[in-house]
């Protein structure tokens, strides 16, 4: 029977002040906990403290210069920077002074650049490179109110803390308490699968509201004792939201954006839970795999990993499924556990779904994942799964605060505190992004059961209607196909056609394993082995499985191998690793009719 629950409520566990701000944390935990570690910075390969009181005197002394400048309550200043302990260093300094965070991800285009700045009307921007700074250079003449550019790695912190020094510590006192929680704090530009970037205005009340409700929620994450490395991008509001919990919850948190030595990061830091993409989970999962054929052992990897996922998704394990997890445990769940650092026994999952398997795979192992929900626009977690309940498969239920509806055609609806207040200089998109009644449209399609869990179940904008009349929604497909170690990205095509078809690309960390094993030449490229007939054979394995979740009017009957995978700087991915469908239905247009030419 399909859920019928419209419209679930969870009322406000935490009201937020009128005089609330992000930055009063930073200031209560100096008083309260002075000595307590609140972040550990990484300088020369060696995990340095930064405890509440220093962080407290680094926010002030920066803002000091911020005021020096000439920053005013109000003013947008631009922040370009990869993940690392300045960022969150700048963003807290800015709100202090009064003025408003525009961050831009570190790996955007000059013209993306050059649209944020010119759209927000920044008067300042911190760029952390040499690159950086050259691509806001490039468009200077686009941008004349831009009167600073600062540069991180060229010293720019410690120049803007020289020349705050003659400012009044009372001065940064005044400009923090004159600032209120309806007051903008920070204007987030959609990454965006299609179209140009939209910015979000997002007051301290919207992410505040989200915060102080999320922690009581998720206090096995939030604690004193907990710790967080985080290496997803700043610039992305699911970061952010991780950024002041940690400070609100005086958790500990490191940063890095070297998520090519991941593992040596994790292995050093040792948190205690991780924020990430399925993509992520999906890798470490394909790699300890892989590495286990590799040894010889791919017999011993598949008996743990269906004791692991039995073991999760049993309410009540019987002795010999019992006996069997322990034996796993010592042999390979224990291994698998120390790649995530040793100590990690949680992790919050967003941004696409996870697939059921690979969650009750981790919590099988010893690594509950919390799946969640929520978009830029709601600042951005509508719906998690808790401490007070996990629901596999679901995105959990909504936050203290938050009202979720479902509306006649599907589509997920929000109200609450935490939902923006528009699109900045762009009211005709906020117009149509929330209604008349205040309720923001999501564009996302979900279900609600008896109990408030929310499933995702497609994107509006996306469901494919095939010739036949037929609606299909593609995340379901493409969720399970990707869940193949050797898929990297799967992309479902068909609309108005007369079936059901797919764009597979193949994941270049996991190629090299599978040449070896199946006597392919070591230096075979991609593009010569996409029409391979053993690599379609393989990928036919993730086909069939994708194809038992749907009908056979919704099933994939053709697929085509892509000759390179989808990346952010080639442009089929956002920073947020979502595909740009768009721009692969462009970039692969003759791929695709080639496949209904058949």
């Amino acid at each position: 029977m399909e859920p019928d629950v419209r419209e679930f409520s969870v009322p406000a566990a935490v009201a937020v002040a009128d005089t609330a701000t992000l930055t009063d944390p930073v200031w209560d935990n100096a008083a309260v906990a002075p000595g307590t570690v609140q972040f550990q910075r990484l300088v020369e390969g060696a995990w340095q403290d930064v405890t509440c009181a220093q962080f407290l005197d680094e926010v002030v002394a920066l803002a000091r210069g911020l005021l020096a400048a000439g920053i005013e309550p109000g003013e947008r200043v631009a922040l370009m920077s990869k993940t690392r302990y300045e960022w969150t260093l700048i963003d807290y300094a800015i709100w202090t002074c009064g003025a408003v965070t525009v961050p831009i991800y570190d790996s955007s285009s000059p013209e993306q650049v050059a649209w944020i700045l010119e759209d927000s009307g920044a008067v300042a921007c911190f760029a952390e490179t040499d690159a950086h700074r050259d691509a806001v250079a490039q468009v200077r003449d686009r941008t004349p109110g831009l009167a600073h550019v600062w540069h991180i790695d060229g010293g720019a912190i410690e120049q803007l803390v020289g020349e705050g020094a003659a400012v009044p510590r009372e001065d940064v006192d005044r400009r923090r308490t004159a600032t209120r929680a309806d007051d903008l704090a920070t204007i987030i530009y959609t990454s965006g699968t299609t179209g140009r970037p939209k910015g979000c205005i997002i007051t301290h009340r919207n992410m505040l509201s989200d915060i102080v409700n999320a922690i009581p929620e998720l206090r096995s994450l939030f604690n004193e004792g907990a710790r967080t490395l985080l290496f997803l991008p700043l610039a992305h509001s699911f970061a952010r939201l991780i950024q002041i919990g940690v400070v609100q919850a005086r958790a500990t948190m490191g940063h890095t954006a070297d998520t090519k030595n991941l593992a040596e990061m994790l292995k050093s830091f040792k948190p205690t839970f991780v924020l990430s993409v399925p993509r992520v989970f999906e890798k470490v999962y394909n790699t300890a795999r892989q590495r286990a054929q590799a040894d010889g052992k791919g017999a011993i990897f598949e008996r743990a990993e269906k004791t692991a996922i039995d073991y999760s998704s049993t309410p009540s394990p019987g002795l010999l499924l019992r006996a069997r997890h322990a034996l796993f445990d010592r042999l390979v769940y224990g291994k698998l556990r120390a790649a995530l650092g040793g100590q990690c026994t949680r992790a919050i999952s967003g941004g696409a779904p996870l697939g059921e398997r690979l969650a009750h795979f981790y919590r099988g192992i010893g690594v509950t994942i919390y799946e969640g929900y929520g978009l830029t626009e709601t600042s951005p977690a509508t719906n998690a799964n808790r401490d007070n309940g996990v629901r596999i498969g679901t995105v959990g239920r909504p936050l203290p605060g938050v009202t979720i509806r479902i509306d006649d055609d599907g589509e997920i609806l929000v109200q609450g505190d935490i939902v923006f207040k528009g699109y900045w200089n762009n009211p005709d998109a906020t117009a149509e992004a929330i209604d008349a009644d205040g309720w923001f449209h999501t564009g996302d399609l979900g279900e609600l059961d008896d109990d408030g869990f929310l499933r995702i179940t497609g994107r509006k904008k996306e469901i494919i209607v095939t010739a036949g009349g037929k609606n299909v929604a593609p995340a379901v497909l493409e969720d399970r196909v990707r869940a193949h170690a050797l898929v990297s990205q799967c992309m479902v095509v068909g609309d108005r056609q007369p079936f059901i078809a797919a764009l597979i690309t193949i994941d270049p960390d996991a190629l090299p394993a599978w040449k070896r094993d199946n006597g392919k030449p070591e230096d075979a490229s991609m593009e010569s082995l996409a029409g391979d007939e053993q690599l379609r054979a393989e990928i036919q394995k993730a086909i069939d499985e994708a194809n038992q979740a749907v009908s056979k009017a919704e099933a994939i009957k053709v697929f085509r191998i892509l000759p390179r995978d989808f990346t952010e700087a080639t442009g089929e991915l956002t920073p947020s690793l979502k595909v740009k469908r768009n721009v692969v239905m462009k970039e692969y247009a003759d791929d695709i009719a080639a496949i209904y030419e058949r």
